[in-house]
């Protein structure tokens, strides 16, 4: 046993890989990492340029779409269909022991989709229907254009992992989209699952850069403790929106919680301990997706213990404090997620002509 089952096992929260590649799955390092107590996977855009565009494991198949003489954009997605597949495989055992809860698979529509809500849709449908896999997630940005789609595609049937969210106001939106989602649909829920990733360590980086330029003992005093306080409050409304009248009539459907996703939780700033945004928010009906490094931090020296919820007034208090001293913590969510945007396209795009060339060279 190792402290990711712990996590699991005593706090009932579920550790997640952060990460992919075809070697993975092919050497038998993912089903390792599941062995060492890994309950899902997610990936983004970035992950893919990392692993397509460092490793020739993807160029036997990437010959047959040449051959076939197909766009570098449908060789990208052929690729990447390949190894979400493969991963879902490894990753069935723990979906069907956990009856549904775990055992899940990301995979997020292109970059350029984030603004479009029809688009958003249509390429959620092609990618259930494709993959065609029980324990699939369609990850969708939650942009202001993306809360329309997780409501209609929800409403398909469709599970979701809704990513960068920064913003307490936004995951509010995020969860009535899920709620009335569900609501649309007639008959059992257990079927469809859902998780909010909301962004933890680059909240702290933007913040605390803020704090810094200011340079008060105030704003000193709340360096590092923004990021994890958010996440706190997220949980809390969180825990409470999935109570009572309203989703009790759903639960009785047997639709499942939206469990809030801890995402970003390795450490931008190296003066902070490697497993704070892993330890700092441990609590159930949550769950954690960590980069390997951060992973293999935990399993070598990290806490496991409640934290997420034993002092939520503190949290709310350090944003208050952060008003105080005049950091605008709503423009920083509104700049992250533009960010976030626009750094999962430069990789989806960077990634294309990384792709273009090897198909060219093979032809």
């Amino acid at each position: 046993m190792t402290r990711l089952h712990d996590l699991f096992d005593q706090q009932q929260q579920s550790p997640w890989l952060d990460n992919l590649r075809r070697d993975w799955i092919t050497s038998g390092e993912l089903a390792n990492w599941v062995g060492q107590g890994v309950r899902g996977l997610t990936s983004n855009p970035t992950i893919f340029q990392n692993a397509i565009g460092t490793s020739d494991a993807y160029d036997e198949e990437l010959a047959t779409f040449v051959e076939a003489g197909d766009s570098v954009e449908e060789a990208y997605w052929g690729l990447v269909k390949t190894d979400i597949r493969g991963a879902l495989g490894v990753l069935a055992g723990v979906h069907a022991d956990s009856n549904g809860e775990d055992g899940y698979v990301s995979v997020e529509v292109a970059p350029a989709l984030a603004h479009d809500a029809e688009g958003t849709i249509a390429a959620a449908r092609e990618l259930d229907g494709d993959i065609a896999a029980p324990n699939l997630y369609i990850k969708i940005p939650g942009t202001e254009a993306g809360l329309g789609a997780i409501q209609q595609v929800t409403s398909e049937g469709i599970s979701v992992n809704v990513t960068l969210l920064f913003s307490l106001e936004r995951y509010a939106a995020v969860i009535e989209a899920y709620l009335s989602g569900l609501e649309a649909i007639e008959g059992d829920l257990s079927n469809i699952s859902s998780v909010a990733s909301f962004f933890i360590s680059r909240v702290d980086a933007a913040v605390d850069k803020q704090l810094d330029e200011i340079g008060t003992p105030e704003a000193a005093a709340l360096r590092g403790k923004v990021a994890v306080a958010n996440g706190v409050l997220a949980y809390d409304m969180a825990m409470k929106q999935f109570s009572g009248p309203r989703w009790d009539a759903l639960a009785a459907r047997g639709a499942r919680v939206q469990r809030p996703l801890w995402a970003s939780t390795s450490t931008k700033d190296p003066s902070f301990p490697d497993t704070k945004y892993v330890d700092e928010l441990i609590g159930p009906d949550s769950v954690n997706t960590l980069p390997d490094a951060t992973l293999a931090a935990f399993l070598e020296r990290g806490t496991v213990a409640r934290t997420i919820d034993t002092d939520v007034a503190a949290a709310q208090a350090v944003l208050d404090g952060l008003a105080q001293v005049g950091v605008d913590l709503a423009a920083i969510a509104a700049t992250l997620e533009a960010d976030g945007v626009a750094s999962f396209a430069a990789s989806f795009d960077d990634l294309l002509l990384t792709l273009d060339g090897r198909m060219q060279g093979m032809q």
